[in-house]
């Protein structure tokens, strides 16, 4: 079975994004030197098709994902520049209630049982996963689906925003699985559901 893995940049406070715009662009402000190197390597795939293609690693092979699931607010940011498959290198998923139809047949919109459908996409046959890519709302929804957390951690506290996820109070157990530390203090951390 294929897993789901949160991939997500969070403050010291747990916070994901602006608390009015749900962007969280201001962590790449630390993303420098070993630690751009290390997600270079390790986490290409989770890169926007067009950040890519600008460094020069657009043919690398997918080594992590093949799938992607946004929210709606999160496929906003993207939207909002013009750019509709922000995601072209991997199959694209955009979580909506609110949207009717999305004008790019390579995304594909679900507009009904989010859950059901991520629990479909795991039970296909592949050895590559699925990259949730925000934000706290469609993390809250599928908080028991999630198998893996990846968290990129900034040393930074912005005191109030977008949570990591939304969900209802439960104690969901995580098992620490990597620990990597890095000279900008951010810390990346990966832990699997435990079973």
């Amino acid at each position: 079975m294929r897993k789901l893995t949160y991939y997500v940049a969070a403050s010291l406070d747990g916070f994901i994004g602006h608390p009015d715009t749900g962007d969280g662009a201001f962590f790449e402000q630390l993303a420098s030197g070993e630690y751009h190197r290390f997600m270079f390597d390790a986490f290409a795939d989770t890169l926007p098709t067009l950040a890519r293609e600008h460094f020069g690693i657009a043919d690398k092979p997918l080594t992590r994902f093949d799938t992607v699931i946004q929210g709606r607010k999160s496929n906003q940011v993207a939207y909002d520049q013009g750019v509709t498959s922000p995601y072209a290198h991997l199959r694209q998923y955009v979580a909506s209630r609110t949207l009717a139809a999305y004008p790019d047949p390579s995304v594909e919109l679900i507009r009904g049982d989010l859950v059901a459908k991520v629990r479909e996409l795991k039970a296909e046959d592949g050895e590559l996963g699925i990259y949730l890519c925000g934000g706290g709302e469609i993390a809250g929804q599928l908080i028991d689906e999630i198998d893996e957390l990846i968290i990129k951690t900034y040393p930074l506290l912005v005191g109030s925003g977008v949570p990591m996820a939304s969900a209802g109070f439960g104690l969901r157990r995580y098992e620490l699985t990597e620990c990597r530390t890095f000279d900008n203090g951010a810390v990346v951390t990966t832990y699997r559901k435990a079973r």
